[in-house]
C-alpha cells in the first residue's frame, strides 16, 4: 500500500478542492461597478432596454453592485457610440444599448467613420416588434385607411419616430407604403425626435398624424388610451392584451419588422469581459424574471450571444444597406 507524506497528502487535498471548484458551474460576473449607456433621452426603447436590464441583473445577484444607466442622446445612436470609441474605448465594466436602429445608422455610415467592427457585439435578449400607431381620437381606424390615403396623396400622413430621417422607424413606413403601392416615397413626412416617448408627446400633441415605432416605447400609452395600434410588424400577432392587434401581413402588407433588443460592449474591451458579459446576459435571458419582463413589454424571444451575435450584426447590417440603397437612402 503506498504511503505519502503530509506534505504530498497537503497538496493533493489542495488539488482536489481546486479541481471541485472548477467542475462547479458557477456564473461568471463583471467585476466592479457597472454602467449601461442608453444612446438617446430617456422614455425611449434603448433607456428601456437599460434601465429593465439593470434592475433585473442587481436583483438576480448578476453583478456585484447597482448599474448606472447613463443617458447620451444624439445622431439616433451615434454621439453614444463616438464616445464609447472616444472616452471609454477600454472600460470593461460598460455595456451599450442597441438595436436595429444601430445596425441600420452603421449600415448607412452615418455614424461619422463608425463601423460595425470598433465595437463587440454581445448579445440579443428579446424582438421589439415595430408599430404604426395614432391617436385615440384619429380619423385612421387602420393601416389601410392610412396607406390609402399615402397612395392618393404622400403629403397627406405626416409620422413622428423616435430615429433619424432613414433610421429604421422610417425604413417601416417606407417598406409599408411601398408594399401598398404608394409612389414617390420621399415625399411621405416623417419628422425624427430623440427618443420615442418624445415623438408620441408631438404625436398626442396634434402636430402629427401617426407614430412609427417599437411595441415597447407604445405601450404605456395604449394602456391608459391615448394611442391606438393600427398595425404590427410581427409574423403573427402578439400575446396578451395585445393579440386584438392586427399584423400588416393580415392587411395586405406583407412587412415583418422585429427591432431586437441588446447590447455591445466597447472594442478595446479585454476577453475575459467579453466572455464575462456573454454569460451574464445569457443567464439573465434564461431567468423567469426576464421572461416575464419580456410578456409585460411585448417582446418576444429572440436570443443571440457572442459569435453567434457578432456574426448575426455582420448580416443585418449587409441586409440593410442593401435595402437602403433600393430605397435610394444611400448612394
Amino acid at each position: 500500500m503506498t504511503t505519502f507524506s503530509r506534505e504530498t497528502r497537503l497538496w493533493l487535498g489542495a488539488m482536489l478542492c481546486s479541481l471541485a471548484l472548477a467542475s462547479f458551474d458557477t456564473h461568471a460576473a463583471p467585476q466592479g461597478k457597472t454602467d449601461c449607456i442608453a444612446p438617446a433621452k430617456p422614455g425611449g426603447g434603448w433607456d428601456f432596454t437599460c434601465r429593465t436590464t439593470a434592475r433585473a441583473l442587481q436583483e438576480l445577484d448578476l453583478i456585484p453592485t447597482g448599474m448606472q444607466t447613463i443617458n447620451i442622446p444624439g445622431a439616433s445612436g451615434g454621439v453614444g457610440f463616438s464616445h464609447v470609441r472616444a472616452k471609454r474605448n477600454n472600460d470593461d465594466n460598460l455595456i451599450v444599448a442597441a438595436s436595429t436602429a444601430t445596425t441600420t445608422r452603421l449600415a448607412q455610415n452615418r455614424y461619422s467613420g463608425g463601423t460595425l467592427d470598433q465595437v463587440r457585439w454581445v448579445s440579443a435578449l428579446g424582438a421589439d416588434y415595430g408599430i404604426i400607431a395614432v391617436p385615440s381620437d384619429s380619423p385612421y381606424d387602420d393601416l389601410t385607411d392610412l396607406l390609402e390615403a399615402l397612395e392618393e396623396d404622400p403629403h397627406s400622413v405626416s409620422f413622428s419616430g423616435g430615429d433619424i430621417t432613414g433610421g429604421f422607424d422610417h425604413l417601416k413606413v417606407l417598406m409599408a407604403a411601398r408594399k401598398a403601392g404608394v409612389s414617390n416615397l420621399r415625399e411621405i413626412k416623417y419628422l425624427a425626435f430623440d427618443s420615442g416617448s418624445v415623438a408620441i408627446t408631438q404625436l398626442l400633441g396634434g402636430h402629427i398624424d401617426a407614430f412609427t415605432g417599437d411595441v415597447s416605447e407604445a405601450m404605456s400609452f395604449v394602456e391608459n388610451g391615448d394611442l391606438r395600434l393600427l398595425a404590427v410588424f410581427s409574423e403573427e400577432r402578439l400575446p396578451g392584451e395585445l393579440s386584438d392587434v392586427p399584423t400588416a401581413r393580415e392587411q395586405g402588407i406583407d412587412v415583418v419588422a422585429p427591432n431586437w433588443r441588446g447590447f455591445y460592449i466597447p472594442g478595446g474591451a479585454s476577453d475575459k469581459a467579453y466572455a464575462d458579459w456573454t454569460d451574464t446576459l445569457d443567464t439573465l435571458y434564461g431567468s423567469s424574471q426576464w421572461k416575464d419582463i419580456m410578456e409585460a413589454n411585448g417582446l418576444l424571444p429572440f436570443h443571440k450571444s457572442g459569435e453567434e451575435m457578432q456574426r448575426f450584426v455582420e448580416q443585418q447590417v449587409n441586409d440593410i444597406r442593401e435595402l437602403s440603397e433600393t430605397l435610394g437612402l444611400v448612394k
